[in-house]
């Protein structure tokens, strides 16, 4: 068991029968009555963000989760199917809990976050930034780059998002995974 005072960002906590991680935290100490500490945490199965006041010395189970590093092999309709990194063991994990799955490519190299007294998966991240082949634009016109106007493009993994005017097919792109948003194109 945790108190209030060991609470610290990216720290997982388990709370009103959910899984949360601690985003934001203050302890305050008001000049009138008991401190207490304000916090905002996040849902790790449905990604909803709570604001929360707890007392201070306020008991609270904190759950150990690990990172582990994972490579994507394939998709079936068992769901996604990934292969530790260093001890070769392999796993498969629902559509639902991998944030970026649009942009998930074979051979991609992710990190897979475990309850660790559990060996259940909460969630799969893909890095932040994933480069991505253009298989499937209109053609751009020529001199046509003097305004932010975006067009939709189709990417090697099937996803579709908007890219500049100046981008063709067979060009490789930054993808932003947290919202799919174009990036920059890659030399």
């Amino acid at each position: 068991m945790a108190s209030t005072s060991d609470f610290k960002n990216g720290m997982t906590i388990h709370f009103n029968h959910d899984l949360f991680q601690i985003t934001e935290f203050l302890h305050v100490k008001p000049g009138k009555g008991a401190a207490f500490v304000r916090t905002k945490l996040k849902s790790i199965n449905t990604g909803k963000v709570l604001d929360h006041t707890f007392p201070s010395g306020t008991k609270i189970e904190e759950v150990r989760i690990e990172r582990r590093p994972y490579q994507f092999l394939y998709k079936d309709e068992q769901g996604y199917h990934f292969m530790h990194s260093e001890t070769f063991e392999q796993t498969f994990i629902n559509e639902q809990l991998i944030n970026g799955y649009p942009f998930l490519k074979d051979g991609q190299d992710v990190e897979i976050v475990f309850h660790a007294d559990e060996e259940r998966a909460l969630f799969c991240d893909l890095p932040p930034r994933v480069e991505l082949e253009v298989t499937y634009t209109e053609p751009g016109v020529k001199g046509d780059t003097a305004t932010n106007t975006l067009k939709p493009a189709k990417l090697e993994t099937g996803a579709e998002i908007r890219v500049p005017l100046f981008i063709n097919e067979g060009d490789m792109i930054k993808v932003d995974t947290r919202d799919g948003s174009y990036s920059e194109r890659v030399k």
